[in-house]
């Protein structure tokens, strides 16, 4: 995520507050012990981000920006309508089990949500018209079959990605039902 970021002080900030939000809690992790996981002065880090909430909500953007470019990249890649479908899905989620198996990981997300809800809702949107493009697309050469308009259909198959993220009481178990869900819809949708 932060190979976005050029700026190598602001990677080392960014990687610190992750790892920390990950070890401690949002709460519990002090700017302090992010200067100190970057090698940095608390007043250095300041610089470059005013307090938590900026640093979390630059995190959020990054993650979209990855996980837009990643979906995209799946999403008009080749292979069977399921194979191309749980490849953007996996690029969707990728690192997600991660953040769940972290003892703070949901309150990593709610933290991400509360902060930053502008970005998440762009960045959802932005994932829904990549999935509906590609169904469109893929409706127009005959390789999808729909029970809805397109946009309709993209927007469950993210609602339904955020609600097992939300939902899955373990790490293990989020990468089972992601995979289930994959398999599921890539099945429905394909004509054969």
């Amino acid at each position: 995520m932060t190979d976005l970021i050029d700026d190598t002080r602001q990677k080392a900030i960014l990687t610190s507050a992750f790892q920390a939000f990950s070890a401690y809690g949002f709460r519990k992790t002090s700017m302090d012990d992010i200067a100190r996981g970057a090698g940095m002065s608390r007043p250095a880090v300041y610089l470059h981000y005013k307090n938590k909430e900026a640093i979390v909500r630059k995190l959020t953007e990054l993650h979209y920006v990855e996980k837009t470019a990643s979906v995209a990249d799946a999403l008009n890649g080749e292979g069977t309508v399921s194979q191309i479908l749980e490849k953007a899905i996996n690029a969707q989620i990728d690192g997600m089990a991660a953040i769940l198996a972290s003892p703070h990981g949901l309150e990593m997300l709610d933290t991400t949500k509360s902060m930053s809800i502008d970005i998440v809702e762009q960045g959802e949107t932005e994932l829904t018209d990549l999935f509906a493009n590609w169904l469109t697309r893929e409706h127009a050469d005959g390789r999808v079959r729909l029970l809805d308009e397109a946009h309709e259909t993209a927007k469950t198959i993210t609602a339904t990605l955020k609600g097992i993220k939300m939902t899955a009481s373990s790490a293990d178990e989020f990468e089972k039902r992601t995979a289930q869900l994959a398999a599921l819809i890539g099945a429905g949708l394909e004509v054969r």
